[in-house]
């Protein structure tokens, strides 16, 4: 039987303002002035007027840079990936990184945090979750000695996760980014103040508790975001992701918080301008 072929994505109908709070525009093959320009058009034309495009690695994180400084609707995170932790601490990498963080169209450290799945899947090409918590508690303090959010990658590492960041100094603002977790650790990051980030994944059919976790977080700490290339949103699921396409999650957000896409789409973008400081 032959494989079925997914349909082409197609951007949203237009809403007045979106901020992608999370994406890769190097990934998404945007690794020039004008790659960056004709993604960020194609977003634009839709309402997707903001990204903070991440790093996930030292040379991703001065891609990410370099994004930012080449178009003004870009923003960028930059820190080295859990998976790939021992990074950080190769001769050069955290001074490097310090001076990226340092840049004021640097907006947050990240994405750093903890992942489980990959040590079980690819141990071989995987930092070990010592590695991993070492790396994270070292941006954890650099994001508080800089006065910046760090942004959180998690993948089945909850306890762990949940238990180094409650050493995190009480001013530290921490986005969750694409929240894939349990109820439960959305009710415990909720109670603690964190910012919970949502992307294509919140409307897969079977996702139903991820959707209650969007619908009980505070207006003033939701945001949206792409993760783009990955997590496409439905209808799309499965396709190339870029920013244009955060429309489809933020309607499925507004539909569970019975809200109209204008009104969320408008909340996650102050939510996201005041947790990078661009208020």
């Amino acid at each position: 039987m032959a494989k079925k072929k997914r349909p082409t994505p197609v951007p949203p109908e237009p809403l007045p303002e979106l901020f992608d709070a999370h994406t890769h525009l190097a990934s998404c093959g945007a690794t020039g002035p004008e790659q960056i320009r004709e993604i960020m058009d194609r977003a634009a034309a839709v309402g997707v007027h903001q990204v903070c495009t991440v790093g996930d690695d030292l040379a991703e994180s001065v891609q990410a840079l370099e994004a930012a400084h080449a178009d003004e609707r870009v923003w960028a995170a930059c820190a080295v990936h859990p998976t790939r932790a021992a990074e950080l601490f190769e001769d050069g990498v955290q001074d490097r990184l310090r001076e990226l963080v340092a840049d004021p169209r640097c907006v947050a450290v990240g994405e750093t945090g903890l992942d489980t799945y990959w040590i079980r899947q690819e141990p071989e090409r995987t930092a070990p979750l010592d590695v991993q918590e070492e790396a994270l508690r070292w941006h954890m303090a650099l994001a508080a000695e800089v006065g910046k959010p760090l942004m959180i990658h998690n993948r089945e590492a909850d306890e762990d996760l949940l238990r180094v960041l409650a050493d995190a100094p009480e001013d530290l603002r921490i986005m969750l980014h694409c929240f894939s977790s349990p109820l439960a650790v959305a009710q415990e990051a909720i109670e603690r103040g964190y910012w919970l980030s949502f992307c294509g994944n919140v409307t897969f059919g079977r996702n139903g508790e991820l959707r209650e976790a969007a619908r009980i977080c505070p207006a003033d700490r939701l945001l949206l975001e792409t993760d783009a290339p990955f997590m496409t949103p439905e209808p799309f699921r499965g396709s190339r992701n870029e920013p244009a396409f955060v429309g489809y999650t933020a309607r499925c957000v507004a539909d569970v918080r019975k809200v109209t896409p204008e009104a969320l789409g408008a909340q996650v973008t102050r939510n996201a301008r005041e947790l990078y400081g661009l208020a």
